[in-house]
């Protein structure tokens, strides 16, 4: 079954039910299905065939969506690209996935993302078709290669016969960082995508006769809004309410006005709605409506965990996942009282154990710390035209995530570490060695370690400890303009500091741990 079915079935079921919306633009399911139509006409016109991969970097608007289950439509793999990347980075994330097309939204000056992901697709010589999505159907004109996406969708039919898939075809690329300093493509299967959504009727007690409307704050070319957020809303009737960039307060105003029963955050965006409640605002239009507030992406403060609860009369349930894994693997069990600090237990369909490095599965005692691995319909069929990275992420079926964990008497999982080295900023993923391979690039850098440092919002701040290249004078604010224009928003480092040496193990590893 293709994913596409999500929206196909619940388009047939609901025509008239809406779908997205922003602003004042409403879409209903029959009007979201025919612009997917639309799209899938305009890829296959352009020669897109099934299997081809095509890109995608928009933020959250409708034409995320509607592009999105196109390309499903048209038989191609999405591969969504986040919208913060800087042309070197698109250009890396086009050729290493082999995408034969690439949807970009123009941006703003401020977030200029259709120029960096022009610039990217200028330097990728497999991808062949630029579309620029502009903010008005009239808005700037496209330039050279590029061709411009409203005007040519608008050209196209709205019914279209969508492409049988198998259920092990990719669906979906979704690009993690890993310690070797590539992103690497994690292949989603349509099976893997679609039984994650479908899980939700289970795990967040979802219902086509009660459909919940959701607030997606959360980037939908990330797989935690994708998925429990965008394909869960639509595969059963729900509404998708888009917020393109988190606002505290433009949060709270849409909470309230659009009726929101369902909220998905990272932990500084549940701190974030808390700042902005001015003293003692009047919540109730809020608590009356929401009924299921999800956390994922890293621990959530026991206090955020009370002070939500109080405010907005909802407690907050969390679960645990990776790209890899679709990417729910574990939640908490919905109308129990939460375990603080546990990411729950494993989703229907989905089995979880404690491993040692050897792939031995530790004793089942409570307490025994050992690294998570994960089975199921969610993991991943393996890392896009990585072989070797994939043999040593997935053996039998089984996923080992790097995460050490503890499990109490009654099965919920507690996780303890992280993945090695890995910086959590602002809910995104960074790993350290691609941000110390680049900075090593710099005519300045001798050498660097690149850890993370606790921060009061970000819940993890990136910092470089840098050793000079002899006679070298470059200061911190050099380093930090230079790393900002290397990389996106997320992973440049905010802090710089020199030092003269670096600590080391006898066999030449830098110890981070010795680094504050």
């Amino acid at each position: 079954m293709n994913l596409s079915a999500l929206l196909e079935e619940s388009a047939a079921a609901y025509a008239e039910r809406t779908a997205v919306v922003l602003g004042e633009q409403r879409l209903t399911y029959a009007d979201l299905d025919a612009r997917a139509n639309q799209v899938a006409n305009l890829l296959v016109r352009h020669g897109i065939r099934p299997g081809d991969k095509v890109a995608l970097s928009c933020p959250n608007i409708p034409q995320f969506t509607s592009i999105y289950f196109g390309i499903l439509k048209a038989g191609g793999a999405v591969v969504p690209l986040n919208v913060l990347l800087k042309a070197r980075e698109v250009a890396y994330h086009l050729a290493d996935s082999d995408a034969k097309a690439y949807f970009a939204f123009e941006g703003t000056p401020e977030l200029p993302i259709g120029s960096e992901a022009y610039g990217g697709f200028l330097e990728a010589d497999g991808c062949t078709d630029f579309f620029l999505i502009t903010a008005t159907p009239g808005g700037s004109p496209a330039e050279g290669e590029q061709r411009h996406f409203q005007t040519l969708v608008a050209d196209q039919p709205s019914t279209f016969e969508t492409i049988d898939r198998d259920d092990e075809d990719t669906a979906v690329i979704l690009y993690t960082s890993g310690t070797t300093g590539h992103p690497k493509g994690a292949e989603l299967r349509h099976r893997n995508m679609r039984d994650n959504a479908l899980v939700g009727r289970k795990t967040f007690r979802a219902d086509p006769a009660r459909p919940d409307t959701y607030l997606c704050v959360l980037p939908l070319f990330h797989s935690f809004g994708q998925t429990v957020v965008q394909n869960t809303a639509l595969a059963f009737g729900g509404t998708l309410v888009l917020q393109p960039r988190f606002d505290p307060k433009s949060a709270l105003e849409l909470l309230a006005k659009e009726r929101i029963t369902f909220f998905a955050g990272v932990p500084t965006m549940f701190w974030g709605l808390l700042g902005a409640l001015a003293g003692a605002a009047d919540t109730a239009g809020i608590t009356e409506s929401l009924r299921m507030a999800v956390s994922g992406g890293s621990a959530l403060p026991t206090e955020v965990h009370k002070d939500f609860k109080e405010r907005f009369g909802v407690t907050i349930l969390e679960g645990y996942g990776l790209s890899e894994t679709s990417p729910v693997a574990a939640f908490s069990v919905y109308g129990e009282e939460p375990r603080v600090g546990s990411i729950g237990v494993p989703i229907p369909g989905v089995s979880m154990k404690l491993i040692d490095d050897n792939w031995n599965e530790i004793p089942d005692d409570p307490g025994t710390i050992g690294e998570i691995a994960i089975s199921g319909h969610n993991v991943m069929k393996g890392y896009y035209k990585r072989p070797d990275a994939t043999a040593e992420a997935v053996r039998d079926g089984w996923f080992r995530t790097g995460d050490l964990a503890r499990k109490d008497q009654d099965g919920f999982y507690y996780i303890v570490d992280r993945a090695k080295d890995m910086i959590i900023r602002g809910g995104y993923n960074v790993y350290p060695r691609e941000i110390e391979e680049v900075l090593m690039t710099h005519p300045a850098v001798s050498l660097v370690a690149v850890v993370g440092v606790p921060h009061s919002s970000h819940g993890e701040e990136i910092k470089a400890f840098v050793v000079r290249e002899p006679g070298a004078e470059t200061t911190e604010d050099d380093l930090l303009a230079w790393g900002k224009e290397q990389f996106a928003s997320y992973k440049y480092p905010r802090v710089v500091e020199f030092v003269g040496t670096l600590p080391m193990t006898s066999t030449g590893k830098i110890l981070k741990r010795e680094l504050v």
